[in-house]
């Protein structure tokens, strides 16, 4: 490659998304710079426990995945980047082993593969049981550090220097201090914003950076409204994730009787769609005045060390003997379908602006995520958005455009009150939650656009995450107010159910 053909990459973030940008660029011989909040590795990668969706076994096709992915995603989905997302999947899968990753094996060394809610197939690969991401992220960062990748840790993207509505690099803090970084093109791959809400399975950094940062610069932002609730986090400590693999295993979730209850929302029971699953279970725990259980004692004990060693050590820390009893579970908001739209090569509508993973918007989730299906569109697209910020592709021309601000309305007032991030995400929790209803939505963007009138310019750390979860709350209650109709993970009444508030 000539000198003059060499491109100055950023990429800002360092879950599966980014590191597979910015192993694609140095690879292909562009100047990569990977920036990350925190250490390199950190995130919701290294949480996910599932596993990585594809096709593998000969009764399986990718029209098969694209159709249960199409049809998770409540009609809304964008069937070509479903389409590319299923083609693409085997070639990302064969990298990530190339790359080091070890997924469990049968003895005959082919994949073991599990199912999960909403696949008509088992075709879901996971490494350690169900430390997955675990086993992701530290193959791709080992990667990392072998590569010509730059790496700069600790640094908060505070905001995209955009002269002229292009993008040429970022700002960033670091040491307390304002940097900035140029480059001729910036991937976005900050991930989701979980800790908009009081129970999330995200961790801590979740705060919407990379959104936040986009919409400041007039990128279009798409689907903030469809957020995905988690229905089964262990009801027991701070928020730990029981994967739904469990129950594609054979777990089941009960009631105070030990009643299969979700059959009464959907035939599939609880390998139905999430959104209805985690609805059935805040109702079932609202009525019943305590939390619903998880029971896995139909699998033997070897069995679910053997398969979900992190969780079996987890859940008998807490004091559970999960093989013997069922567990203790409730909802969290888990994932967002939303975010920084993009086309099919990550590009956005602002130029030298591309995104990857959570952060982004390619159309493959719709109105609600299939399962499993997380991991497998980060590497895709992650590696897309590096051929296409390689290239100097021009900026996205599609149907996306920025989300239109939605009318509040009168006579829809909640109590204003002190802002923190405890409000916040107690706000956000009970009125662009699980649930919604339009005088709940449009009481929230009261507040919340209350609360960004009269906050003051950051400086800090904590400050920007807040100014950050405060922006893109506003433009998430926006969104869901102006959808009237419920679709998949989006769940609009005219009356909130008492059982969804405080789930």
């Amino acid at each position: 490659m000539s000198t003059a053909a060499r491109v100055n990459v950023v990429v800002v973030g360092s879950g599966i998304a980014g590191l597979t940008a910015a192993l694609h660029a140095a690879e292909a011989g562009h100047r990569a710079t990977l920036v990350t909040k925190d250490a390199l590795g950190g995130g919701c990668t290294p949480l996910a426990q599932g596993g990585v969706a594809g096709v593998y076994g000969p009764d399986d096709s990718t029209e098969q995945h694209a159709a249960d992915t199409l049809t998770a995603g409540g009609g809304l989905s964008d069937p070509t980047a479903v389409d590319a997302l299923v083609h693409d999947g085997s070639a990302r899968i064969a990298e990530l082993i190339s790359r080091g990753v070890a997924f469990d094996r049968a003895a005959d060394g082919t994949l073991l593969l599990g199912r999960e809610a909403a696949h008509t197939h088992a075709r879901i690969v996971h490494a350690g049981g169900d430390a997955t991401g675990a086993a992701i992220s530290r193959a791709l960062v080992a990667q990392v550090r072998a590569s010509a990748v730059d790496v700069i840790e600790h640094a908060l993207l505070v905001d995209l220097l955009a002269p002229g509505d292009i993008v040429r690099g970022i700002r960033m803090l670091r040491d307390e201090e304002i940097v900035e970084l140029a480059a001729d093109a910036v991937i976005l791959a900050t991930g989701g914003a979980g800790q908009l809400y009081a129970h999330t399975t995200n961790p801590l950094g979740a705060t919407g950076d990379g959104i936040a940062a986009a919409i400041r610069a007039g990128a279009a932002v798409a689907d903030l409204e469809f957020v995905q609730f988690h229905p089964t986090v262990l009801a027991a400590g701070d928020a730990f994730l029981i994967s739904e693999a469990v129950r594609g295993e054979g777990a089941t979730l009960v009631d105070d009787e030990r009643r299969r209850f979700v059959f009464d929302t959907h035939p599939d029971g609880e390998l139905a769609p999430r959104d209805v699953v985690a609805r059935a279970v805040a109702r079932q725990a609202a009525a019943q005045g305590s939390p619903v259980r998880l029971d896995a004692t139909m699998i033997s004990a070897a069995r679910l060390a053997e398969r979900f060693p992190t969780i079996d050590r987890v859940t008998r820390e807490r004091g559970f003997d999960w093989a013997r009893e069922p567990i203790p579970i409730t909802p969290a908001a888990h994932y967002l379908m939303g975010g920084v739209a993009t086309d099919l090569h990550g590009r956005t509508s602002v130029a030298g602006l591309f995104a990857a993973g959570e952060v982004a918007c390619t159309g493959v989730h719709g109105a609600n995520r299939l399962a499993s299906n997380s991991l497998l569109e980060a590497a895709v697209f992650g590696a897309r958005a590096a051929a296409s910020a390689s290239a100097s592709h021009p900026p996205l021309r599609s149907h996306f455009s920025p989300v239109s601000p939605a009318q509040s309305g009168k006579n829809r007032d909640l109590d204003v009150g002190v802002f923190s991030r405890a409000a916040l995400q107690q706000l956000m929790w009970a009125h662009v939650g699980l649930q919604r209803t339009p005088d709940g939505l449009a009481g929230a963007l009261n507040v919340l656009r209350a609360w960004r009138a009269t906050s003051s310019a950051p400086s800090t750390r904590t400050e920007y995450e807040d100014a950050n979860l405060l922006l893109v709350a506003e433009a998430t209650a926006s969104a869901a107010l102006a959808r009237t109709a419920s679709v998949g993970a989006h769940h609009v009444s005219a009356e909130h159910e008492p059982a969804l508030i405080g789930a």
